[in-house]
Formats: C-alpha cells, structure tokens, sequence
C-alpha cells in the first residue's frame, strides 16, 4: 500500500513539475508588445489649408495628408527656378509646381507627374482655364484603353471625374499639346509618376493656382 502510495504521489509530483515546467516555458516565450509609433503630428494651417470644400460646385473633400509625404504640401519658397515672376515651373525630377511671385518668392506645390513614355517638357502657355471640367480622353489613350469608348465624347464634371476641380491647357506654338495641370481627390499619387504625361494636383492645390495664374501665363516643363 505505501509503495502504491509513493509511486502515485512521485507520478502525481512528476506531473505537476512537468506543468509548471511547460507554464514556465509558455510564459518565457511570449515577445515583447511593441507600441505602434504615433503618426507624426500634422501643424493646424495644414490642416485648414486642405480641408473640406463644401461649397464647391462639386463639394470637396478635406484631403487625407497622412497618405502625403509633408514636403510636397503647398508653402511659399525663395523661388529657385532662375525665372521671373508670373511663370509657372514644373520641376519634374522633383515632383514640384512653382508660381513665381515677385520679391523673389514662389508658391510650391507637390504634383503627381507622368510616367515614363508619356513625359512632355519645354516652355509652352497657359492658353486657358476651366473650373469643373469634361474630360475628354484623346484617340491613342482609347486605343490604349478600350474601355474609355464610352468617354470619347467626354465625361461629365465632377469628384470621379480625372480632371478634378480644375483644369489649365497647356498650348506650344502647334496648338494643344493634350497636356494639362488638373486636380486629384487620390492623395496617394502626390510626389509619384503616375499620369499619361499631366501634372496633376491635389484639389485644394489646383484651385489656389487656379486663382493666381491668368489665361496667357508662360509655363517651363523640366525634365
């Protein structure tokens, strides 16, 4: 009886040694929680600089600027473009849009460019403006995209439209170049290489240059 005793508590003994054994390595093994970092903290005149637009005709939505590398949001520069005021400058190594102001000064914007095979650059102008504008995609592109047929004859204005807000038509001395600077809502593509060869701006971006650059302006294209 003690022997059976004796052998059931060494069993019993053995076991509970092999659990705490087995809870000891469960808890050992476990790794670290690591916090997840908080997003950079984004300064309030950004913030109220791309914010909503409601009373637009097509009302505006605030622009997510997480999905912005900070540099590429809009602030006056000293004008690195060597041109005189009253030029817009597209820096496209760069991803930047410069208007050039007098005093030695520029408004900077991030731009979204086009890719590669679909890049255009020289000096050109303005020739006009459009708010809310048909996109009207052009005969190689519908070749390219099929499914653009149904647009041949132009989109109607609006947030979905590629277009955006705002449109301004770059002319050379053959005429339109099918090159335009316009709005996005697709923050992601800011500061990338994305377009068939325009130079797209966020919406609130657009509209500010909209509002600055007069019908006739000069524009350099760099590549």
């Amino acid at each position: 009886m003690e022997n059976t005793v004796s052998r059931r508590q060494m069993m019993l003994g053995g076991l509970g040694l092999a659990a705490i054994t087995l809870a000891g390595c469960t808890t050992t093994t476990q790794p670290p929680r690591v916090a997840a970092p908080e997003p950079p903290a984004i300064a309030p005149e950004y913030l109220s600089m791309y914010a909503a637009m409601p009373f637009e005709r097509f009302p505006v939505p605030a622009a997510d600027l997480g999905k912005i590398d900070p540099r590429y949001y809009r602030q006056e520069v000293d004008n690195p473009t060597g041109e005189p005021a009253g030029r817009v400058v597209v820096d496209t190594p760069n991803r930047f849009l410069y208007w050039t102001m007098p005093g030695g000064r520029a408004m900077r914007y991030g731009v979204g460019i086009g890719r590669d095979g679909f890049a255009w650059g020289g000096r050109a102008r303005i020739a006009y403006k459009r708010e809310w504008p048909r996109w009207t995609p052009p005969a190689e592109m519908i070749e390219r995209q099929p499914e653009l047929e149904v647009y041949r004859h132009g989109m109607e204005p609006g947030i979905g439209n590629p277009l955006g807000a705002r449109a301004l038509y770059i002319h050379d001395t053959g005429g339109d170049t099918l090159y335009r600077l316009h709005g996005t809502t697709e923050e992601w593509s800011i500061g990338r290489a994305v377009s068939s060869g325009c130079v797209r701006l966020l919406s609130q971006d657009v509209i500010d240059l909209y509002n600055r650059v007069p019908d006739g302006t000069p524009i350099l294209v760099k590549q």
